[in-house]
This record gives structure tokens, C-alpha cells and sequence, in this order.
């Protein structure tokens, strides 16, 4: 098995922390993690990736180990984390790569295939949005009454999403045997959203939240016109991003790769053999 290391690099100014394994002469894949992990959740998937590939998974600035400045010192914005995490790669020195994308690496991911400096061979997102039919209610209901109006009657709602108990639900849901999630997970999580100041930080990306919807017909020209090769693998029972966000990916990538699994939100804690199959076969595929 090939070891994972634990990496730190200074991207303007800011500390940030990345795994990385397998030959740094293979095809890269970049993983991108969700709201409200960090590439924690990437930490059985790298190894089993990383015999045929370079992996990197990065925490994105405000999660996990990189830096959390104070909102009032770096705007928290998704076009600022791409822009972040392509520092990264430049520093390392790569423009050609895979992404694997979940939850908010989806907004993250689809930026820097948009980016002429970056050439994004395959896509596979898990639980990854790009279409308005993979908001699943009643989670999104408070998310996007606070976004639209950002006050006093809307934010207890907002703050719920990074509760304790919400954290561990969004583990948990779909899940249809729970002893296979380790409460590592949201035990891991809590503690870093319980820093003090990150409750801004989240709050600040759920009011920029509504940009990654406005890029949605860009995002979807991209897929008409690129025909970029992609694998969905996606939690049927997520209560967050519901099925019907992957089926939608065959409406401008018809020979797109979908396969639902009788998983949540964070499939990988069920399902790793089944996903990491599906990607050792995609990749196998379309890069060879």
C-alpha cells in the first residue's frame, strides 16, 4: 500500500494542507472534499487510488488543517477557495489532472475546469451538484432563505447546519447500516467547526452559496461543448444532493457513467470498495 503524506504548502500567505500518495509520475487525481469535512474523509480512498495514481486531497482555507483567517482578513468566497487551491497546483507544479468532487469541492472543482490554466481531463463527483434538481428539501430551505436575506430571522436557521447534531446526521443519513460510520467522522468535524470564528466563516460561504447556481449555465455549456468524460457515484438515499442531480449530468454528457448506491450523503464510509471500483474502472477507461 502506498504511504500518504501529510503535506503543508504557503498559498498568499495562507497555510495549506494537503495528502498526497502514489507515483508522482502517474495521472493526478485531485480530490475535492464537501461542507463539513476536510480531506479527512478522502483517508481511505487515497490509499486505494494511490496504486495507480498520484492523489492529492487538500483542506480547503477554513476547514481541516489550512489556515481560518478571520472573515474580516479573507473574503470567504468560492471563487476564493478555487483560486486557492490553483495556487496549490501551480506551486506543485500541475496542469493536467483528474478532479473527484463532493458537496462544496463541486463549486470548487467546477471553477477550475473552467480555467484555461488547468486541463481537467475526467470528472467524478460524488454527491457533486451542477443542476437544480439535486437540492434536496427541507435541508436547502433554511440555506437558501438566509442567502436571500441574511438576518436576524433567518440565520438561526443557517447556524442549525453546523450543529452537532446536524453534523453527525449529515453522516449518518441514508445509511442503511450506521455501525459502518465511524463517529471519528463527525466527532473530527465538530471540533474544527467549533473553533471559535469559524461560525462566520460558514455563515460568510453560505451567503456566496447562490454564485455557484449563477455558474450553472456556464458550467453546463462546458459539459455540451467539452464532452468531458464523467463518473457519477451517488448516494440514492442523500438527503442533502438527491439522486436526480446525478441523472441530470446525461442531459449534456450523454455518455456520462451514472451509478446510484444505496448510500447518504458521505458514501464512501459505506460503499469505499464499490466506489473505488467504479473509479479504478472509469479512469482505466477514458485515460488509457
Amino acid at each position: 500500500m502506498s504511504p500518504t503524506h501529510h503535506n503543508t504548502a504557503t498559498v498568499d500567505g495562507l497555510e495549506v494542507f494537503y495528502r498526497e500518495a502514489g507515483p508522482t509520475d502517474a495521472p493526478v487525481i485531485l480530490l475535492l472534499h464537501g461542507f463539513p469535512s476536510s480531506s479527512h474523509m478522502f483517508r481511505h480512498l487515497i490509499p486505494a487510488l494511490a496504486d495507480r495514481y498520484h492523489v492529492i486531497a487538500t483542506d480547503h482555507i477554513g476547514f481541516g488543517q489550512s489556515s481560518m483567517p478571520k472573515v474580516a482578513e479573507f473574503d470567504y468566497t468560492f471563487d476564493n477557495l478555487a483560486g486557492i487551491t490553483g495556487g496549490l497546483l501551480d506551486q506543485l507544479g500541475i496542469q493536467r489532472f483528474s478532479i473527484y468532487v463532493h458537496d462544496y469541492g463541486a463549486p470548487i472543482g467546477w471553477r477550475l475546469a473552467l480555467n484555461p490554466s488547468y486541463d481537467v481531463t475526467t470528472i467524478v463527483s460524488q454527491s457533486g451538484n451542477a443542476y437544480m434538481e439535486g437540492f434536496a428539501k427541507p435541508f436547502w430551505d433554511d440555506l437558501f432563505a438566509y442567502a436571500t436575506n441574511p438576518g436576524p430571522g433567518t440565520e438561526p436557521g443557517a447556524r442549525a447546519k453546523f450543529a452537532p447534531n446536524t453534523t453527525r446526521w449529515q453522516y449518518e443519513n441514508g445509511a442503511t447500516d450506521k455501525t459502518l460510520v465511524s463517529p471519528d467522522n463527525w466527532t473530527h468535524d465538530q471540533a474544527l467547526l467549533d473553533r471559535p470564528g469559524n461560525d462566520e466563516v460558514q455563515l460568510a460561504l453560505f451567503r456566496d452559496y447562490p454564485t455557484n447556481i449563477e455558474g450553472y449555465p456556464q458550467l453546463q455549456e462546458y459539459f455540451r461543448t467539452s464532452q468531458v468524460p464523467l463518473l457519477a457515484v451517488w448516494g440514492e438515499r442523500d438527503e442533502i444532493f438527491g439522486p436526480d442531480g446525478a441523472r441530470a449530468f446525461s442531459r449534456d454528457l450523454p455518455d456520462a457513467e451514472v451509478h446510484l448506491l444505496p448510500a447518504g450523503h458521505f458514501a464512501l464510509e459505506t460503499h469505499l470498495d464499490a466506489i473505488s471500483g467504479y473509479i479504478h474502472g472509469f479512469l482505466g477507461r477514458v485515460l488509457a
